[in-house]
């Protein structure tokens, strides 16, 4: 049975029931078992229910009825939990029902009360509710959403700061940390390129410029841009900053949020000169044995194979003064196996280092390779070679010898072609060296593959001419590698250009 219903602040103390019945917020009361033991003038207002109708009736009765099992839940987990205090509306709205039946949408705060005077004996508990659906009530949600913001960005890890007018009028600590500066009074009120590093301020005055021209950097709502600034120390910092306009505040407020990159950045760099210097590394260990292999060669031209033809020749003169048949077969015999032996030092030496490149030049080398190619593959390879490709120096010419003999044989292993195509170029300013076939092509991502060492040394050796290579299948079928170099490509002991980071200007001291 439903209890006599006292006046709407007739169960709190006289103080309370004042402050309850001036207040401007919907405030209801109730008990442990959920009853509703005060509502003050706002709440009935709200609700469109009396005190008198309201008073020990369940709260559900303002709750739509999909939500009620889900606050009851809430409000008795709440009530083990212990803590004093707690908003229930901080990430959403809750639905309250007025007494016609309609829904609207609610902020709401709840708290414990313990004590005195009536609530003294059980759990009670007093819920502040804001009508979100009316003016005010927009008005205390969008402030609760900026003090929820401000929190936010207060403790990001990343640097914030916000400037009107160019100046800075908020910096989180992030911001004063990466300043190293002692409080935030030192920053506000300071140009926002009063911190950055000289060669940065230019392009950030840019795309301050338009980012308030346009509302954002290029359609997304956000530049990007990789930067120094400088702490008050004189120190500097590597930072990647993202900059927006806030549309909400007028055509002058921009929002910059400041990663330090600085150990990224250096890191980066270390491991690109590390890359630097094994590529210089293995571009001079490939020198040396191409050094090592003309010598090599070329003794086993000069030398052994002198003395060969020497020993063919003594041979071949003993077999006609001989006057037994058997001494003259054994001599045939054994001059039967110096031109072999002769033609293996000539195969194993051209093998090391095609004595015709030093000779006779690229396009006669690369003729012969084809030849031999189609020769020992049993298939067909052509050549086409530019006119007009000038003359190369020894070090081009016996690496772009070295991609086609290392292209010829990937394909002799892999390809399974029946027809190659060579062909050596010149255009805009590049050599530009093709090799096709009509195999089965190359498997994706090939030229990175683990293990395509074959072309993880064309692209290495195309690498130290400072140009690029290229591998691909063509719609007709096969596969197609081309390599592009420059006519003048940079000399092989040049120290590599160091990468460069985004900011402009000579490279200082930067804080550890």
């Amino acid at each position: 049975m439903k209890p006599e219903a006292p006046a709407s602040g007739a169960a709190l103390d006289a103080p309370l029931a004042r402050i309850a019945h001036a207040a401007h917020e919907a405030i209801i009361a109730i008990d442990e078992s959920q009853h509703i033991v005060m509502l003050n003038p706002a709440a009935q207002q709200m609700f469109g229910c009396s005190a008198a109708d309201a008073l020990g009736s369940p709260l559900s009765r303002f709750i739509p009825e999909r939500y009620r099992a889900a606050h009851g839940e809430n409000v008795r987990a709440f009530a083990d939990s212990g803590v004093p205090e707690r908003s229930m509306a901080e990430r959403a709205t809750v639905v309250g029902l007025r007494a016609n039946g309609e829904e609207f949408p609610a902020a709401v705060t709840i708290a414990r009360i313990d004590g005195t005077g009536p609530f003294a004996e059980g759990r009670h508990f007093a819920a502040l509710l804001c009508d979100l659906s009316t003016e005010q009530g927009l008005r205390f949600e969008i402030e609760a959403l900026r003090r929820s913001f401000r929190t936010v960005v207060e403790f990001a890890p990343n640097a914030v700061w916000i400037a009107e007018a160019e100046r800075i009028v908020f910096v989180n600590r992030a911001c004063i940390a990466l300043f190293g500066a002692d409080s935030a009074d030192q920053l506000l009120g300071r140009s926002i390129y009063e911190l950055l590093h000289a060669p940065s301020r230019d392009a950030v005055r840019a795309a301050v410029a338009r980012v308030l021209r346009c509302g954002d950097g290029g359609g997304d709502g956000m530049t990007l841009l990789g930067e120094r600034v400088e702490r008050l120390d004189g120190t500097l910092r590597d930072v990647d900053i993202a900059l927006a306009a806030l549309p909400d505040h007028g055509q002058t407020t921009l929002q910059m949020v400041i990663s330090d990159v600085t150990r990224q950045r250096r890191e980066s760099l270390e491991q690109e000169q590390a890359r630097e210097a094994l590529r210089k590394l293995s571009q001079r260990l490939v020198e040396v044995r191409e050094e090592e292999r003309r010598r090599i060669a070329r003794e086993l031209h000069d030398e052994l194979g002198q003395r060969l033809t020497a020993l063919k020749m003594e041979l071949a003169s003993l077999a006609p003064k001989s006057r037994r048949s058997a001494l003259r077969e054994r001599i045939g015999g054994m001059l039967e196996m110096l031109d072999d032996t002769v033609a293996s030092l000539r195969r194993i030496s051209a093998d090391l280092r095609p004595l015709m490149l030093d000779d006779l030049g690229l396009d006669a080398a690369i003729e012969w390779l084809a030849r031999d190619a189609a020769r020992r593959m049993g298939i067909e390879v052509t050549v086409k070679l530019a006119d007009s490709v000038p003359a190369l120096d020894e070090r081009v010419s016996i690496a772009l010898y070295r991609m086609v003999q290392e292209a010829l044989t990937n394909i002799a292993r892999h390809a399974h072609a029946s027809d190659v195509h060579i062909e050596l170029a010149q255009q805009s300013g590049e050599l530009v060296l093709t090799v096709c076939d009509n195999g089965v092509g190359f498997p994706a991502g090939a030229a990175a593959k683990e293990g395509s060492f074959g072309l993880l040394g064309i692209r290495e050796r195309a690498l130290a001419l400072g140009g690029t290579l290229e591998v691909d299948n063509p719609p007709a079928g096969g596969g197609r590698l081309c390599v592009r170099v420059p006519l003048a490509p940079p000399a092989p002991d040049a120290p590599p250009a160091p990468p460069t980071l985004p900011a402009s200007g000579p490279t200082p001291e930067v804080a550890p």
